[in-house]
């Protein structure tokens, strides 16, 4: 058994995921107290090159559940990347989440030493399963968890540190 990469991964990405979630809690409720339109929230990004809110909630959910896959040698589920409103963006990381919690830990017997390659745009690597995690899949993750933040935080909503790091048990 690999218990390691699976408490490096899972139980992180849910956290990551939930503090998502409730970010569009916040947000909706911002939204409703000043009488705006939740999609200017959705479609707010902080520099014209960079994606706005709905894509960085896509982007999370594809670090994680694609992480996954490539440490366990499974499958992602595909989503179209479409979502327009805080509800859709809700039942992408419900979807996420429920894909995150049908991989059991055996699942990652071997998944520290797998060789993963990565080659996408200016990225050609090849890693460990363990290096990948660590120094690819969980820092981008929090990138685009930090990205959200720092869009709701700078339309408004009234986010925080102890809203990023999330409740603890």
């Amino acid at each position: 058994m690999s218990p390691i990469a699976h408490r490096l991964s899972i139980p992180v990405y849910l956290r990551g995921l939930g503090v998502l979630s409730s970010y569009l809690d916040k947000a909706e409720a911002f939204a409703a107290s000043r009488g705006v339109d939740a999609k200017t929230l959705v479609d707010a990004r902080l520099a014209p090159d960079m994606l706005n809110l709905a894509g960085q909630i896509q982007r999370a959910s594809d670090t994680s559940k694609n992480a996954i896959a490539r440490l366990t040698g499974g499958a992602a589920p595909r989503f179209e990347d479409n979502e327009t409103s805080i509800a859709e963006l809700r039942e992408r990381i419900a979807k996420t989440r429920a894909f995150l919690q049908s991989v059991d830990e055996p699942a990652f017997d071997g998944s520290e030493t797998r060789e993963i390659a990565l080659k996408t745009g200016k990225l050609d690597v090849t890693f460990t399963g363990l290096d990948f995690l660590l120094q690819f899949a969980l820092p981008n993750f929090f990138f685009h968890v930090a990205t959200a933040h720092a869009i709701l935080r700078q339309q408004g909503v009234p986010v925080g540190k102890t809203d990023y790091l999330g409740p603890f048990a």
